[in-house]
């Protein structure tokens, strides 16, 4: 299962002498300097009046990580949020009465927020580390487009429908039930007339800035705005806590470990038309190969721009990444690759990298984006395979050459054919997802690896 998943690495992480101080983690971010956090005053104090009576601010969200959501907290239940700066929500209690005049773009929304219409798919598994699934109703993607176990199963059940995809909803499905709020992402700005209709018939529309955040736990942070929606606060804190102390550990270890020579690591993926598709410098992403001792090739200053990728021509990519140490595939956009001469097919031109002649190619597993609960075990994953251990990875796997066979004899045995017991299929309850959807057995338990994983011959089929 997914969570089981994350007690695995962690246990690989943290061992028994660290636990004990890594415990206190949580109340060390809380009593961080004012410089390490984000301010505790909000710029201006909304005047809230509730039948005639104005509200009292009680305090704001003392946020560690992410710049791009507020929350000021007022007497009563009340709490007003701002989305980037620009997008104001009034949230009011179960039973509470709506202010008076909140204001003419602000957004109100009744707890407890039910029914949502998720069109953001990093949200997801934000609403799993929560256990706030209840509150979900409708989403954007089919069941084949989620990667979360917990997102596909409430799909097949019929908890979790389908209501069109973003640009183009099932407006009469949505009401049908009494949509409280459409959880949208930042391509909702290139279709601005769903936004619009969607207000239009009284659905509240939050968009999603979390994929904006700079620091990589700040797109973390974003759980606690939505265990706040989901009156899931108390769940929604613990599981951002748990990742941050994760997170923090890794940085620790890499700071341990001394400011030796960085590897030099590119991440790309290769477009239909031929071009390189990068993460920008300012991306959570580059952030963390940073964070796990790495260097990010691709050099650049802040443009200012909200984008997190941008396009290149191959002989720009040739020139700033052929003696890269490490580079890494994004799978999350056409697919996992097989091996090495997948990667070759696409440009061969590749063979001539560094990279690729030493053996230190990798790719990432497509469930990379949706898992925006698991920073902790993707910065884990870095720092193990800039170390040169592979192991107890997660969300990457080296690209070898098709039929190549590890010394040790090992092979990867497809789900479907995999079995437990007297022909009982293989499931979440007995093994921890891994790349590929595989599963294995060795010596009469259900163990999962990365990639690889000893075959004794009994169990599977």
């Amino acid at each position: 299962m997914r969570k089981k998943r994350t007690k695995g690495w962690i246990g690989v992480l943290l061992t028994a002498k660290k636990r004990a101080g890594a415990c206190l983690l949580a109340g060390a971010l809380l009593m961080m300097p004012a410089g390490c956090s984000t301010a505790q005053e909000p710029s201006e104090v909304q005047s809230i009046l509730v039948e005639g009576q104005e509200l009292a601010w009680l305090r704001s969200m003392d946020r560690k990580y992410a710049e791009e959501f507020s929350i000021d907290y007022y007497e009563g239940g009340y709490a007003w949020i701002t989305i980037a700066d620009s997008e104001h929500f009034l949230l009011v209690p179960e039973g509470g009465t709506v202010p008076d005049n909140p204001g003419k773009d602000v957004a109100v929304l009744k707890q407890p927020v039910e029914n949502i219409y998720l069109s953001a798919s990093a949200v997801m598994d934000m609403f799993v580390s929560m256990d706030g699934m209840d509150r979900l109703r409708f989403s954007s993607l089919r069941e084949d487009g989620w990667y979360i176990p917990e997102a596909k199963k409430a799909m097949e059940t019929g908890k979790l429908l389908y209501a069109g995809k973003y640009a183009a909803p099932d407006y009469e499905r949505i009401l049908a039930e009494g949509c409280g709020l459409a959880i949208e992402n930042t391509m909702i700005y290139h279709a601005p007339q769903v936004k619009e209709q969607l207000e239009r018939l009284g659905i509240p529309v939050l968009v999603d800035h979390s994929s904006y955040e700079r620091e990589p736990l700040g797109r973390t942070e974003w759980i606690r705005l939505y265990g706040l929606l989901a009156g899931r606060e108390k769940e929604a804190e613990a599981a951002f806590f748990a990742q941050a102390e994760a997170f923090e550990g890794v940085k620790a270890q890499v700071k341990e470990n001394g400011q030796g020579k960085k590897a030099q690591v590119a991440f790309f993926y290769i477009t239909s038309n031929g071009e390189v598709n990068i993460r920008k410098p300012s991306d959570y992403l580059p952030r963390m190969i940073e964070l796990a001792g790495g260097s990010y090739v691709f050099p650049g200053e802040d443009d200012g721009s909200r984008a997190s990728a941008m396009t290149i021509q191959m002989e720009e990519f040739y020139a700033q990444a052929k003696e890269a140490d490490y580079l890494i595939y994004n799978s999350t956009v056409d697919g996992e690759l097989q091996g090495l001469e997948d990667l070759l097919e696409k440009e061969g031109i590749l063979k001539n990298f560094k990279a690729v002649e030493e053996g230190r190619v990798f790719c990432t597993t497509k469930d990379l984006y949706q898992s925006s609960m698991a920073l902790g075990t993707i910065i884990f994953d870095l720092h193990e395979m800039l170390e040169g251990r592979e192991e107890n990875l997660t969300y990457f796997y080296r690209l070898d050459s098709h039929g190549q066979q590890a010394a040790d004899d090992v092979h990867r045995v497809p789900l479907d054919r995999c079995f437990f017991g007297a022909g009982e299929p293989c499931s979440a309850e007995y093994t921890q997802r891994a790349p590929f959807n595989t599963c294995f057995f060795e010596a009469g338990h259900w163990e999962h690896s990365i990639w690889k994983i000893k075959h004794t011959g009994t169990g599977c089929f």
